[in-house]
């Protein structure tokens, strides 16, 4: 069967008006509602995160404010998503892993630098978060410059090293307590919430793109619909039925 990977748009978007078939109108408004405000113009990196419920909250968060990719750096713990926190979210954003060579002993960052790496590859400005730095806060920080990866780092240390040393711009939540940094989970989500505000608000081009926004309808689709691959191996057969006929 063919895939995403190997589809041209034109046709994933005639499999696509094929599947939209078998969901319910409702289900495919609430899809199409969903696709028009998902953006990748801001995106998100978490680095070695060990508690389930915190790595799944960040998940939850990245849907809620329309964050479609999700960076995952595994060098010494295993990412794992909790059911009860992340309430079916995960099925929505696309999680991206980095982990070869995790290693959880001697403490890799190779994962770090190959997130960084791929994500500056693709246009994207390193943002860390830390306490540590001066920084800008969510409501500073530049949009205009050029779309932005914020990195959150582990609960108890923080971003590693490698992270910060590989960061284009720090950035940090103004704190007003005797605390010093929220939980993970919650940093993200006052970070998303201001960083998407603000884009929305903006003149970026922060949606996806439609014949993007198309590919992903599919991959939903494909999770969506029982017996999804026999329906699709049925429709290029009479796809190519058609065509003999026409010959």
């Amino acid at each position: 069967m063919k895939t995403v990977a190997t589809e041209s748009v034109a046709e994933a978007k005639r499999l696509l008006r094929h599947l939209e078939q078998f969901i319910t109108p409702d289900r495919n408004a609430r899809m199409d509602a969903v696709l028009s405000e998902r953006t990748r113009y801001a995106t998100v990196l978490i680095e070695d995160i060990y508690q389930p419920h915190n790595a799944s909250a960040v998940v939850r968060s990245c849907d809620g404010f329309g964050v479609q990719e999700l960076h995952i750096v595994e060098n010494r713990n295993r990412y794992r998503v909790n059911p009860q926190v992340a309430l079916g979210t995960a099925q929505w954003v696309d999680l991206i892993r980095y982990n070869q060579g995790r290693d959880k002993d001697n403490g890799t960052t190779a994962n770090t630098l190959a997130a960084v790496e791929a994500l500056r590859a693709r246009g994207y400005r390193i943002v860390a978060t830390t306490p540590h730095h001066d920084a800008y806060t969510p409501e500073t920080i530049p949009l205009e410059r050029g779309p932005i990866a914020l990195c959150f780092g582990n609960e108890l240390d923080g971003l590693s090293e490698a992270c910060l040393e590989a960061a284009d711009e720090y950035l940090q939540i103004p704190m007003y307590g005797f605390v010093e940094s929220f939980n993970i989970s919650v940093a993200a989500a006052v970070t998303l919430s201001s960083v998407t505000r603000r884009a929305r608000e903006s003149s970026v081009q922060w949606r996806i793109a439609p014949n993007e926004r198309a590919l992903i309808k599919l991959r939903w689709l494909r999770t969506q619909i029982k017996g999804a691959r026999e329906i699709e191996r049925a429709f290029y057969s009479s796809e190519q039925g058609e065509r003999l006929e026409t010959q």
